[in-house]
């Protein structure tokens, strides 16, 4: 059994686990009215994607998010909350670099790393951790905690986390071509990591959009063979349109982050079907180290 296998079905007890941490990291987190900067990188982007969408709509306050390279810690920001599984993404140690005065939390799993050694408060969650270089248990650990401490509903989804475990993978997506995943709102960024993840363990061909903006040239990708998988409700003319194209279409059965551990599994079994191993997958590593210039 590979590690990704076994860190995906691990998922259910490392999601209660982390509900149940949440009063002794709840002061270490964002407080309603602070101005907020996230950065994080490729996973840890898009589940700052996420949160930022719900923090914004919980009424928190201004939530930017940015990939850590790009990111603008010049403006005023009295935290930034830096997302980083081994804590060791050279772009991230940078951007911390540049926080100025902003206060500095940091969740990781790597209490010891450098971006955690810059923040002044370090989420260590450890125990979500990852043999694997693929993510999978790590960032639906950290949303799920970031959405509990917005005061959002979480128990559906802790529900349907072990439905996600048993769900039958369609043939028509084990069999497809090419996957375009779809989101709204929050689940925007899950899609786009639902996209990366069967990108990275399977190397398959996958798109990820905003429902919304789907039909607005994407659209002419869908077709016989081909799929299309949506972790929101669809707009009725938008599900009408796509199944006129002739591509399968999934629609959401279990919450955003919960439909995503779905397509985990998805894509651990494109990565078996293809004799990839999704521990190592091809050209990645665990971090992205930076080999200094000038």
């Amino acid at each position: 059994m590979s590690h990704t296998r076994t860190e995906i079905e691990s998922q259910p007890a490392i999601w209660q686990r982390v509900l149940d941490e949440l009063p002794a990291h709840a002061a270490s987190l964002p407080a309603a009215g602070e101005r907020v900067a996230v950065i994080g990188c490729g996973t840890s982007l898009f589940m700052g994607q996420a949160y930022a969408r719900l923090r914004e709509n919980a009424g928190h306050g201004v939530t930017d998010v940015y990939a850590a390279s790009e990111a603008r810690l010049g403006r005023r920001y009295d935290r930034i909350l830096a997302l980083t599984r081994s804590g060791t993404t050279t772009e991230i140690v940078e951007a911390l670099g540049r926080a100025g005065s902003a206060a500095i939390t940091t969740i990781t799993a790597v209490g010891d790393s450098p971006a955690a050694a810059a923040s002044h408060a370090v989420i260590r969650l450890d125990y979500a951790d990852e043999r694997s270089v693929v993510q999978t248990r790590f960032p639906t650990a950290e949303l799920l905690l970031l959405r509990a401490h917005l005061g959002l509903p979480v128990a559906q989804a802790l529900t349907d986390v072990t439905k996600a475990l048993t769900v039958p993978l369609p043939a028509a997506l084990l069999e497809a071509e090419q996957i375009t995943f779809l989101g709204s709102d929050w689940s925007v960024g899950v899609a786009h990591e639902a996209a990366l993840k069967v990108r990275e363990a399977a190397g398959h061909w996958t798109e990820s959009y905003a429902a919304m903006e789907y039909r607005h040239g994407p659209i002419a990708v869908a077709g016989e063979g081909r799929a299309v998988w949506s972790l929101a409700p669809l707009d009725a003319s938008l599900a009408d349109q796509i199944a006129a194209t002739g591509a399968h279409l999934r629609l959401p059965e279990l919450d955003p982050l919960a439909e995503l551990v779905v397509v985990q599994r998805l894509a651990l079994a494109l990565a078996d079907k293809a004799g990839r191993d999704p521990d190592r997958p091809e050209h990645l590593k665990r971090s992205v180290i930076l080999s200094p210039t000038g």
